[in-house]
């Protein structure tokens, strides 16, 4: 092996290469965080269009703000913490057909703690305006080194933070319309290991040469390791409308428009071998870097609340939300830099490409709160969440339709003017997680890409989640 260390050393760079252009899966399941505002939470945001208890309304529905008098603030925090792991059984397949060795992930997903401010401010009788800073869209997940399907995923993150003005108008029989601009910073990161044994075989070694070499250059430097980073920021509106049917009942709607984060960024290529005659092999790995940009498609959403006073002390809510996913059907990782960078091929080509195809989707949810006394109430919701994965379920983050399960509690001190909401949550998933997972070409999406050649990556995951929040809110 060592006769010939400048062939074997071209294989090796020009295969890892070719590993790294091969298509990275991302994001499983859809990217939306719901917990947003305790108060909410505890009705599993059901008729949260239709119910502004708070300045919280400045998300849900800013027509809302006009139900409001004074000035109002919320503001609070919520933790989230998903609980992913591939059962014993999963397996992956390297690119020359034979068996990855390695463990099942360990458990992908930590706790996040997502906080949010909100407030509103009445300017007359028809106007109001409000602000919120929240954080609408996230996703972590972090496999163990030794994963079985390093190859497909190792680490997926998404962190976003919006800043949102608003503005409300009322007619004063009513009716009531406003309109929210997100302000929205990302940033994500996504990072997964290279499997360089068919490109070996590409540049004339035979199968079993390629396998031996690529074990020896892994044993001695650890496989090559792809690490994409950006940021960005991108703006999209919400439009709501609140209409009182009756003393009794409102009806609320609110629609967002979609947008484009162009996360821009860099890759850098750990583990890349050059010659330097130095043992085991007469190579050393070095660092590649090359600056991309990753665009990542945010959806259209439409949401219909309706809240129902049943009697003095308990108010009926229900709700649904349609998502457009659909606009989500690729994540490419684009140079910025075309064939002068370092790792790219020609202009226009993306370094990965990951097949997406994602699908529209429905949350529906029902709720309740009873005013126990003038102090206290309690509450409690379902919700039914749609996962806008269908065919390409992936390792990146293994998403199923989902049950979840709300009750939350609410205390008002009349005299203060202070509200302190709690909200606990669970998720109950519909099936385990099934990943089948392939990669495909760029322009045939529902093709395999014939450079992975037998790479696979199949589990059964279980999933569980929880959450819980607080909410301080005041009336001023």
């Amino acid at each position: 092996m060592h006769k010939n260390t400048n062939a074997l050393v071209k294989a090796i760079r020009l295969a890892t290469l070719a590993a790294v252009a091969a298509p990275a899966s991302v994001m499983a399941g859809g990217f939306s965080l719901n917990e947003q505002s305790a108060s909410q939470m505890g009705v599993a945001n059901a008729g949260a269009a239709a119910n502004p208890e708070n300045a919280t309304t400045v998300l849900f529905n800013p027509a809302g703000m006009s139900q409001l008098s004074g000035t109002n603030i919320s503001f609070g925090a919520a933790v989230l913490d998903i609980d992913a792991e591939a059962k014993d059984g999963a397996s992956a397949r390297n690119q020359l057909g034979g068996a990855v060795t390695g463990s099942s992930g360990g458990d992908i997903a930590d706790p996040a703690v997502l906080p949010n401010f909100y407030l509103t401010h009445e300017i007359n009788d028809s106007i109001d305006v409000g602000f919120g800073i929240h954080a609408p869209y996230g996703l972590a997940a972090d496999y163990e080194d030794d994963f079985v399907g390093r190859y497909f995923a190792d680490k997926t993150e998404l962190t976003a933070i919006s800043f949102t003005p608003a503005v409300s108008v009322n007619n004063g029989k009513g009716l009531s319309m406003g309109v929210a601009l997100n302000i929205m910073y990302a940033e994500g990161r996504l990072t997964k290991y290279q499997d360089i044994r068919l490109g070996l075989v590409q540049q004339g070694l035979s199968p079993q040469a390629a396998g031996q070499a690529a074990s020896q250059y892994e044993a001695a430097f650890g496989a090559p390791y792809a690490d994409i980073e950006g940021d960005d920021v991108a703006v999209n509106f919400r439009v709501g409308f609140l209409y009182e049917l009756s003393e009794e009942t409102q009806i609320g709607f609110t629609g967002q428009t979609g947008t484009e984060f162009n996360l821009k960024g860099d890759i850098e290529l750990s583990g890349y071998p050059v010659a330097t005659g130095q043992p085991p092999l007469g190579i050393s790995p070095v660092t590649l870097n090359e600056r991309v940009e990753v665009p990542l498609a945010i959806p259209e959403s439409a949401t219909l609340g309706l809240r129902h006073q049943l009697t003095g002390d308990v108010t009926l809510l229900a709700g649904a939300t349609y998502a457009r996913w659909s606009r989500f059907e690729e994540l490419d990782i684009n140079s910025r830099e075309g064939g002068g960078g370092q790792i790219s091929g020609m202009v226009g080509d993306p370094i990965t490409h990951i097949t997406e195809e994602w699908k529209n989707t429905w949350q529906f949810n029902l709720g309740g709160i009873w005013q126990a006394t003038p102090e206290w109430a309690v509450k409690a919701g379902y919700a039914f969440d749609e996962s806008p994965v269908d065919q390409y379920v992936t390792a990146r983050i293994p998403s199923e339709d989902r049950h979840w399960l709300a009750l939350g509690t609410q205390w008002k001190d009349a005299q203060s003017g202070w509200t302190i909401d709690a909200a606990i949550g669970t998720l109950i998933f519909a099936d385990d997680a099934k990943v089948d997972e392939y990669q495909y070409l760029h322009d045939a999406p529902a093709t395999k890409d014939p450079a992975s050649g037998a790479s696979n990556y199949q589990a059964e995951y279980d999933l569980s989640a929880w959450s819980a929040a607080i909410e301080f809110s005041k009336a001023f």
